[in-house]
């Protein structure tokens, strides 16, 4: 394991550079035993009640890397119970993987036990911040270990709204210690759309529960910044990225890339500008255009 520090308050270590495991890139990974990154980050639901080739896949590369488990069902943000089946499934994933953390988003999924397959944004006020607290004690008792909660990408604001997302975070991270995945793109995005200081926004936050970075490539389409995760990094998130790490001390990294997926040399390649970053080098990479219509029907690869 390549560990470089280690997270002050939760003793998480930075693993370093990392990407997402895709099935795109399975018959690569199953043929080359240089895997070019440091470690992989796994969509928890793709591996869950699955054991055929993806699960023995995810065996050998976890023989030869650490893996961290980012789910996108947990639904902190619902008025509906918590699914404990879910979270009995997850925590049999990762008896099985013995992950580095678990994370997943400040979000709602669903309610009414239907879950919509997507990250919803939910009103940042007392009301919330003590509901999504109490459920992340919840749920860190029943995995016997903390959550890593990511920052979400938002289109929306609620009237009802009465607390900064930022202080909102550090609000969470005191009443339940939890970690904090800082997906810098979401920032810049959310940053963006509602007009508000990208670089604000992450010196306020509680830089020791930081445990991970997202960076990614978001789309413009014109009234709105999307997260797409299709495209190369931008210089804009480059540079919140050098900000971030600045201030952690140096946490691990993970670049998302979720549709039309480079090969996987060439998704490395795009990963590891990451070093010239923080050496201050950083890339000339200007945000791209497209009409939401074409961003709709491309498919994903979760």
């Amino acid at each position: 394991m390549n560990t470089i520090n280690s997270n002050k308050r939760l003793g998480l270590p930075n693993l370093g550079l990392g990407v997402g495991l895709r099935s795109k890139h399975f018959p690569y990974l199953m043929k080359n035993n240089e895997l070019l990154v440091d470690w992989f980050e796994i969509i928890s639901e793709n591996f869950m009640d699955n054991f055929g080739y993806a699960r023995h896949v995810l065996k050998k590369v976890r023989e030869q890397k650490p893996i961290v488990m980012h789910g996108v069902s947990m639904n902190l943000g619902s008025k509906d119970d918590l699914n404990f089946e879910y979270l009995k499934k997850l925590k049999e994933l990762s008896d099985f993987i013995e992950p580095s953390w678990i994370s997943d988003h400040l979000c709602w999924t669903g309610f009414a036990n239907q879950n919509t397959h997507d990250l919803l944004p939910l009103p940042l006020n007392e009301e919330s911040l003590k509901h999504v607290s109490n459920r992340i004690n919840i749920v860190q008792d029943f995995l016997e270990q903390p959550i890593i909660i990511e920052n979400p990408s938002t289109y929306l604001q609620y009237h009802s709204s009465t607390i900064s997302e930022w202080d909102f975070l550090s609000e969470m991270v005191s009443n339940t210690n939890c970690g904090l995945l800082l997906d810098v793109n979401n920032v810049f995005v959310s940053a963006t759309n509602h007009e508000f200081d990208a670089k604000n926004y992450i010196q306020n936050l509680p830089h020791q529960n930081i445990v991970q970075i997202h960076i990614a490539g978001p789309t413009d389409c014109g009234n709105y910044l999307v997260d797409t995760h299709d495209k190369p990094v931008p210089s804009k998130v480059w540079e919140l990225y050098k900000l971030a790490q600045e201030l952690t001390g140096g946490v691990s990294t993970l670049l998302e890339w979720d549709a039309n997926i480079p090969d996987f040399p060439d998704l490395v390649k795009e990963l590891h500008k990451a070093k010239n970053v923080l050496s201050g080098i950083i890339p000339s990479e200007e945000i791209q255009k497209e009409s939401f219509q074409h961003i709709i029907s491309n498919p994903i690869d979760l």
